[in-house]
C-alpha cells in the first residue's frame, strides 16, 4: 500500500513539472532565438500545444483533427516561445526549414525571412528559420538576400504550399519580408 501511494505521489510530481513551452525564453541564454516545434516536418496532421494541458494535441476544426488537403508540412511548424500575437495566447508562428523534429523538440535558430498571408481580412505573418547549427542545416542560408539568392527553388515552394494548404481558410499568400521584418514581429510580441 505504501509502495502504491508513493508511486501516485511520483506521478503527481512528474505530471505537475510539465514543461510550459509558452513560457520559455524567446532566446537562449547566448542570444540563439528559440522555437518550439508543434507539427514536425512531413505530417498531413495538424498539432498545436495546448497551454492549460501542457501537451501537444491535434488541431481539431469541427470536432475533427485538421488535417492538410495538400502536400505535408515541408518543414517543422511551431512557435517562437514567450510572444503572444492574439487574446488565446498563440505565439509567432516559425517554420523551421530542417530535418523533421518531433512535437516539443526546442531549437535553436535563425529567421531567414517572413512570409505574409492574409487569412479572412487578416494578415499572418510566419517566420521562417534554419537552425542555428550549421551542422543541423540543409539550407545554408543566414540572411534573406541569400536565401533568396541561392534557394529561389524553396521560396516558390514555400510559397506555393502556404497558398495551398488551407483551402477551407481562404487563405492567401501575400508576400516576403526579409529577416530584419521578422526580427522586428519577434519583438513586437514579445511578452515584457
Amino acid at each position: 500500500m505504501i509502495r502504491h501511494t508513493l508511486y501516485l505521489l511520483l506521478l503527481l510530481a512528474l505530471a505537475s513539472c510539465q514543461t510550459d513551452y509558452t513560457k520559455l525564453p524567446t532566446f537562449t541564454a547566448n542570444k540563439q532565438l528559440k522555437a518550439v516545434i508543434e507539427t514536425p516536418a512531413g505530417n498531413t496532421r495538424t498539432l498545436v500545444y495546448d497551454r492549460e494541458r501542457k501537451e501537444f494535441v491535434p488541431d481539431l476544426n469541427a470536432g475533427q483533427e485538421r488535417e492538410i488537403g495538400f502536400l505535408p508540412y515541408p518543414g517543422n511548424m511551431g512557435f517562437i516561445p514567450s510572444t503572444e500575437i492574439n487574446k488565446n495566447g498563440r505565439g509567432l508562428e516559425v517554420l523551421v526549414l530542417a530535418e523533421r523534429r518531433e512535437a516539443g523538440s526546442e531549437m535553436e535558430v535563425i529567421p531567414v525571412g517572413l512570409v505574409q498571408l492574409e487569412k479572412n481580412g487578416e494578415l499572418r505573418h510566419i517566420v521562417i528559420a534554419v537552425p542555428s547549427r550549421p551542422s543541423e542545416r540543409r539550407i545554408d542560408a543566414t540572411n534573406f538576400d541569400a536565401f533568396s539568392k541561392n534557394y529561389p527553388g524553396a521560396k516558390a515552394i514555400l510559397q506555393i504550399w502556404f497558398s495551398n494548404f488551407n483551402k477551407s481558410g481562404n487563405t492567401k499568400f501575400v508576400g516576403w519580408r526579409d529577416e530584419k521584418f521578422a526580427e522586428k514581429e519577434i519583438q513586437r510580441w514579445m511578452k515584457l
